[in-house]
């Protein structure tokens, strides 16, 4: 087991002994396990999972960052990261589309920041999606 913490500019998102972490790299997936290597990388938008002491699984959106894995422990110093219940699914349904709706005209517009703002957006709804079907599963 290794020390977890996650933070963003606002809060303390999450901070205890954890067995494992899948965090999106900017250039994949990767895993921590106990005793890793230390490591600074930089994390992209997508789905962040780990496994506490207790063999619970946590997942949440994550709209990028870095991670620091070190001797002590690890470090995710993220640009936002939500639980999926504590995510708006309305709300992201709107601001997927409103992306959609930007990157169609093509014309007069940021394309890189609406193609960011279309992916942060997806990958909260799929992360709300994974959790309903995980919990259907279970039940």
């Amino acid at each position: 087991m290794y020390q977890l913490s996650i933070v963003t500019p606002d809060r303390v998102f999450y901070e205890g002994e954890v067995v494992s972490l899948v965090a999106p790299g900017t250039a994949g997936y990767l895993g921590v396990l106990t005793g890793h290597a230390p490591l600074l990388t930089p994390l992209a938008v997508g789905k962040l999972t780990f496994r506490d002491a207790s063999g619970k699984t946590f997942l949440a959106a994550l709209s990028g960052g870095f991670l620091e894995v070190s001797k002590k422990g690890a470090i995710v110093l993220a640009d936002s990261i939500e639980f999926p219940d504590e995510i708006d699914r309305a709300r992201a349904e709107k601001a997927a589309e409103k992306a959609r709706q930007r990157l169609a005209k093509k014309e007069g517009i940021d394309i890189p920041r609406a193609a960011a703002s279309l992916a942060r957006a997806e990958n909260r709804l799929a992360v709300v999606e994974e959790a309903m079907r995980s919990a259907s599963a279970a039940a």
